[in-house]
């Protein structure tokens, strides 16, 4: 009970000092040039691509819509999604952000197959070419697999996720294009 009171009052401590902070600066923190190039990703696009046959089922064409707009702050963008797998339809929910912290993109998502991840892939941004990591549980076992976005046009990228065998090689798993719509005139 003491722990918990002591933990208790820690939090209390930090959040005053947080608030205090605030205060001081007199400004809400604002997005930085990191945040700000996740706008490339908001707007709604058309997805059609392949996943090989693997650890995350069997091989087909995979298609989906993705509906993706800024969350609240400006900080992080929300992905909504809706497509077709060889397992059936899929519905998920993607959340793209920044650590500053860290100095990492980061990517948490959920989906309707009951994929549950169990780590936050981080990300790098190279020029055009967007880059996640991850060491996650797949069946009891760690797998490595990473994800490579590369921006063809404001309008277009190429998709491929990969994962790393036994012997250290990396295999695609899932490859795709997606193609975005144009913004509806006001």
């Amino acid at each position: 009970m003491k722990t918990a009171v002591a933990a208790l009052a820690v939090c209390v401590a930090v959040a005053a000092g947080s608030v205090r902070l605030l205060g001081q600066a007199g400004q809400p923190p604002k997005p930085g040039p990191e945040n700000k190039r996740l706008g490339y990703f908001v707007g709604k696009w058309t997805t059609e691509g392949e996943m090989k046959p693997g650890p995350m089922g069997p091989g087909g064409k995979i298609s989906s819509t993705d509906t993706c707009a800024w969350f609240d702050g400006g900080f992080a963008v929300v992905c909504h999604s809706v497509g077709k797998t060889p397992m059936g339809p899929s519905k998920s929910i993607g959340i793209l952000g920044y650590s500053g912290e860290e100095k990492v993109y980061t990517y948490v998502g959920l989906d309707n197959s009951n994929m549950s991840m169990t780590s936050v892939p981080h990300g790098t941004l190279n020029g055009d070419t967007w880059t996640y990591t991850d060491e996650s549980l797949m069946g009891g076992q760690k797998v490595k697999s990473r994800v490579t976005i590369k921006e063809l046009s404001p309008t277009a990228y190429t998709f491929k996720m990969e994962m790393q065998g036994k012997d250290g090689a990396w295999a695609p798993i899932m490859e795709a294009k997606s193609t975005k719509e144009a913004a509806a005139k006001k």
